[in-house]
């Protein structure tokens, strides 16, 4: 006969009942049951839960202002763009009569003129950074999405300078992960936009918008309709790229149509570099940064 290992009794019929109720779903923490968690009930408590984690780290972090950068995910350096171009090349060759791939050949020739939006946000955010960083204080921090593009652009300009910078990346149904150059104790997740927006502005003193897609015009032009109902504090928003920004909407022809008021175009500046758009900043605060 074999004998069991250990000293442990054999299991009572009593005690595999007691074992099955421990393992019972219903029977843990409702803080440890991610099924329970994720019911439509408990919406509001993922709201709150959304909104105070990332709230309780950055007054741990000390995080008092930040300088939000938005723009296109899409955007790439030019190494990245080279790095794309080619293994599109590779797979044209393989598949020379595949339309898709000569449409995305065509998209990326027009994205290098773009290049030089994430150079310019590379570079406003370490002169940014540098600046305040050298003041030690734990002002006009870096805020970003997150993700890549011109969000990693400006994660990486300050991380270059050895300053901190945020990410609030958000989970969506496509892959963005976190760009590797956000600071690791301020990098959070987001399931909820609306949460997401609302820890952009909660310590936000000023806003630089680089080119960008839906996501961006949604975030900026958000943040427009606030300052302009006076929902929240003015606070110097920036376009960058005369171009594009003159092109993708005609805020002119909305005032001519008196959709917004000619009042309302002075809640914006558009600009053509990073130093003019730290300059904007600088002369709103006075070269200061906020109490």
């Amino acid at each position: 006969m074999s004998k069991k290992s250990g000293n442990s009794p054999p299991q009572t019929a009593s005690d595999q009942r007691t074992r099955q109720l421990l393992d019972s779903p219903s029977y843990r923490l409702a803080t440890n049951d991610p099924d329970f968690l994720e019911h439509d009930d408990l919406r509001a408590v993922r709201l709150q839960l959304e909104y105070q984690k990332p709230e309780w780290t950055l007054q741990q972090q000390n995080v008092r202002s930040t300088v939000i950068v938005f723009g296109s995910a899409r955007l790439r350096s030019q190494e990245q763009l080279d790095a794309q171009r080619v293994e599109l090349q590779r797979r044209i060759t393989a598949n020379p009569k595949d339309a898709d791939l000569a449409q995305q050949q065509d998209i990326l020739q027009r994205q290098q003129k773009y290049i030089r939006y994430y150079d310019e946000a590379r570079k406003f955010a370490a002169i940014v950074s540098q600046r305040f960083m050298d003041e030690k204080r734990s002002d006009f921090m870096i805020a970003t999405g997150g993700g890549p593009g011109i969000m990693e652009a400006a994660n990486r300009g300050a991380d270059e300078v050895g300053a901190r910078s945020i990410g609030f990346n958000i989970d969506l149904p496509f892959e963005q992960v976190p760009n590797p150059y956000i600071s690791k104790e301020l990098c959070f997740q987001f399931r909820y936009f609306a949460l997401r927006k609302m820890h952009f502005l909660m310590r936000a003193r000023a806003l630089v918008a680089f080119p960008g897609g839906f996501g961006t015009f949604d975030e900026v032009f958000e943040i427009l309709t606030l300052v302009q109902t006076k929902k929240v504090s003015a606070l110097p928003i920036v376009l960058l790229g005369k171009e594009f920004w003159s092109q993708a909407v005609n805020l002119d022809f909305l005032a001519s149509e008196g959709l917004i008021s000619r009042q309302d175009l002075s809640l914006f500046t558009i600009v053509e570099t990073a130093e003019e758009a730290v300059n904007v900043i600088l002369d709103y605060y006075e070269g200061k940064p906020p109490a």
